[in-house]
């Protein structure tokens, strides 16, 4: 959200905050990638293995080798093994399942960049849409609320 205020196109999954900004500001100035609810639910009931997905994503299979045997930090080459390891054996978030479209969603992003007067509108149109996320709205809300408190002047 505060990227928001400042004008930055979001690139993210429909869930937490990003519902929020998309009823603000329209689907048409966010972009979408991945799973709905429904379809993550429906993943895991059919038994979510990451390895079939891996397995026809030769670039994943590779970037995530070379983090487990340490090629971007040679000097700390198992620093992030278990991150790698953890990713495939337990993808909670399904981030190699949304992989394919994340990549095809930013391959909009990259196309409507070179568009400036296209995504100029779309960042003033994100700034013209954050008003709800202001900090005054949020304390008077939380105030009203979840404190219930009211002013004392």
């Amino acid at each position: 959200m505060k990227f928001m205020l400042n004008g930055a196109l979001t690139i993210g999954t429909l869930d937490g905050a990003n519902v929020e900004m998309a009823e603000e500001m329209g689907l048409d100035n966010i972009f979408i990638f991945g799973m709905k609810v429904d379809e993550v639910a429906q993943l895991w009931d059919a038994g979510y293995d990451t390895r079939r997905y891996l397995a026809r994503l030769p670039e994943l299979q590779l970037a995530l080798s070379q983090i487990r045997t340490g090629y971007f930090n040679p000097a700390e080459p198992y620093k992030f093994t278990d991150f790698s390891e953890n990713l495939i054996s337990n993808d909670r978030f399904c981030v190699i399942a949304d992989y394919e479209s994340y990549l095809k969603c930013q391959e909009e992003v990259s196309e409507l960049y070179m568009d400036w007067i296209k995504w100029t509108g779309k960042c003033l149109h994100n700034i013209a849409s954050a008003g709800k996320f202001s900090s005054d709205r949020t304390i008077k809300e939380y105030a009203d609320e979840i404190w219930i408190y009211s002013p004392s002047m």
